[in-house]
């Protein structure tokens, strides 16, 4: 006996049901145990070792007062919390740094983002709350929402800032940072430090005779250097020898002086992402948050996780 037209549709009806739910599993951010409520993080202090569990927005804040100056215009600060969400949603349900520390997020700038509520004040708990479950979606996926100080004048690749070439990041493209573009710095580093550097990474040389940048990425950075023909990523070298002293990539001179490597650069951080002087001179301009993370994250969307 064939089915009923009725009993048909309530089949494809059935069926369009289990599709729906399906996308809606695949493209919208993972459905959280309570949905639609803010979730509570457990946060690692790097400092004590002590575990702290600490509501979502409340890390937020604290994220926002450490990575940027909380008398910065409202708009950077709306921008940041937006950012600062996004990133550590992104990164908690990939696993945060549990392998690390067992818990979702930690204190630590170079494992997770900085974390200061030391610095909280009025303006930023107005962005925080303005801002409340905002994040930053691409093809209906949380993106990664790289930031940096300042780019020194284009914002890097991922691969040529960061290393990274799977996944692809579209979102992700080299533009003009209308930020400080003359932010200039020099490093000096003794011969056997660069050694000891390279050799983290690789066979070391038995000297330092000569250092050069051998390939550059789209923005101008240094993507590789050698060192004696011994060749290694310009972004593990700049960590392996202090990412506060080798500020960035973004060469404009390295070379040997003596028992010394002299280098100089401009901008600072790897340049991936929203530049946050960047955003504070389009702030500056009249830009609204919105504005500022679409010209760093190409053609995203917004998503409110909870209200």
């Amino acid at each position: 006996m064939f089915p009923s037209r009725r009993r048909l549709l309530m089949v494809g009806v059935a069926v369009s049901a289990v599709i729906i739910a399906s996308l809606a599993y695949n493209y919208l951010p993972p459905v959280m145990a309570r949905p639609g409520r803010e979730p509570t993080l457990t946060l690692h202090r790097d400092a004590t070792g002590q575990v702290e569990r600490i509501p979502f927005e409340e890390y937020i804040a604290g994220v926002v007062a450490a990575e940027v100056d909380p008398t910065w215009p409202a708009q950077v600060l709306a921008a940041q919390a937006i950012v600062a969400r996004t990133f550590t949603w992104e990164r908690v349900r990939r696993g945060g740094v549990r392998a690390l520390h067992g818990t979702d997020v930690c204190d630590d700038p170079q494992h997770m983002q900085a974390y200061d509520p030391t610095r909280v004040n009025d303006a930023i708990r107005r962005a925080v709350r303005d801002t409340r479950g905002l994040i930053i979606l691409y093809k209906g996926r949380p993106v990664r929402a790289y930031f940096h100080a300042s780019s020194g004048g284009r914002t890097a690749e991922p691969w040529e800032g960061l290393g990274i070439r799977r996944p692809a990041l579209p979102y992700l493209r080299s533009v003009e940072d209308p930020g400080v573009k003359e932010d200039r710095w020099e490093a000096k580093f003794e011969l056997a430090e660069l050694v000891e550097a390279v050799g983290k990474l690789a066979e070391p040389p038995s000297q330092a005779r000569r250092v050069r940048v051998t390939r550059r990425g789209p923005s101008g950075r240094a993507v590789t250097i050698a060192v004696d023909g011994v060749e290694v990523p310009a972004h593990e070298l700049r960590l392996a020898l202090g990412p506060e002293r080798m500020r960035s990539t973004l060469l404009t001179d390295i070379r040997c002086d003596g028992n010394q490597v002299v280098i100089r650069g401009r901008g600072f951080g790897h340049g991936v992402g929203l530049s946050q002087e960047g955003a504070k001179a389009m702030a500056e301009q009249g830009s609204t948050a919105e504005e500022i993370i679409r010209h760093f994250y190409q053609g995203v969307r917004f998503f409110r996780l909870w209200q």
